[in-house]
């Protein structure tokens, strides 16, 4: 993808991830603490006055429009054309690119993603796209689910899928420190941190909310007429867990925080 096709790298996908949908309006509704609760991830980056940056997974553009606010000169790209769309609205330079097949070459000084990468099982396509954009010299930092992430959640929409016999595809990939940090290496990357952290994240519309917003790709494969009700039956079984006698549910998130670095042309 050169610097001059705003939309590319979509179409050719045909899996799961097709199937999950997203509203910017809606989103924010259910799930805007992914944005508040990815701020401090600024921090890591510290991103200086004229860098260039590739917001990795942009959505509509809360963390953008930060890193644009603190001087840098940012293209986000996303999968999704809802919310390429609202991030446009915003004024942003945002472009349509599936993230596993990213084709800039050395355009930028770092590359920035939160919440994105999980949602990807081609990590080492994300990474070599990821080397392929940055100068050398240039940083990665990125935060997204890790091993364990909604492991209480993952295991009861496994026992109703599997109790109604609907075959489906997992979308969700979570890695352990160890296997992110080989990956990277493989990739060519020098790793300068990397932490795997309990994150429980209090839900503003509870876990059917959740599950509307996120569970999209899995209730897909279900009958139409059946996904209210799997929806409902997930919920059940996750109150006792995860939802407080005033009524306030908190979802068993695991977070994966990197900080990497591509090699200078001398290393």
């Amino acid at each position: 993808m050169s610097s001059a096709r705003l939309d590319c790298g979509v179409a050719e996908r045909h899996d799961w991830f097709m199937t999950q949908t997203w509203s910017a309006a809606g989103y924010t509704h259910h799930a805007g603490f992914v944005s508040e609760l990815g701020t401090p991830l600024l921090e890591r980056l510290t991103p200086l006055v004229g860098e260039r940056i590739l917001d990795l997974g942009c959505g509509e553009g809360t963390l953008t429009a930060r890193l644009v606010e603190r001087g840098a000169r940012v293209v986000g790209v996303d999968a999704s054309r809802e919310m390429v769309a609202a991030a446009r609205l915003r004024g942003l330079e945002v472009r349509l690119a599936d993230a596993a097949a990213l084709a800039f070459d050395r355009e930028f000084d770092a590359v920035f993603s939160n919440a994105v990468l999980h949602w990807i099982h081609d990590a080492d396509a994300v990474l070599a796209g990821v080397s392929r954009a940055l100068v050398p010299g240039g940083r990665f930092v990125a935060e997204f689910g890790g091993h364990g992430c909604i492991a209480a959640v993952a295991t009861a929409l496994r026992a109703v899928l599997d109790r109604r016999a609907i075959r489906y595809t997992w979308p969700w990939y979570y890695p352990s420190a160890d296997e992110y940090a080989a990956r990277l290496h493989a990739a060519g990357f020098v790793v300068e941190f990397i932490s795997l952290f309990p994150r429980p994240t209090p839900l503003p519309t509870g876990m059917a909310g959740w599950l509307d917003t996120f569970g999209v790709a899995l209730f897909s494969y279900a009958p139409a007429e059946q996904r209210a009700s799997i929806r409902d039956e997930v919920v059940a079984l996750l109150e006792p867990a995860l939802c407080d006698k005033a009524g306030q549910w908190t979802a068993d998130y695991v977070r994966l925080q990197v900080v990497a670095r591509k090699p200078d042309r001398q290393t």
